[in-house]
């Protein structure tokens, strides 16, 4: 992935992997790449939703101030 997905996108990409893996049908190597791309996936989630608390955090210190 060289841009970085908005987290609707890459959730929905995710949800695609899981249930490609989930239904069979692949080879060993086709699996691993998939388990890798969802692996990349979650990773990207998660940065979005790190950084979303990060910002909600922010704007509770800011009306505790």
């Amino acid at each position: 992935m060289s841009e970085r997905p908005s987290y609707e996108t890459a959730r929905e990409e995710l949800v695609a992997v899981v249930h490609q893996l989930e239904a069979g049908g692949t080879t060993l190597e086709e699996s691993l790449a998939l388990w890798e791309k969802g692996e990349q996936l979650a990773r990207v989630c998660q940065e979005w939703l790190d950084g979303a608390r990060e910002r909600l955090d922010a704007s509770l210190a800011e009306d505790e101030d």
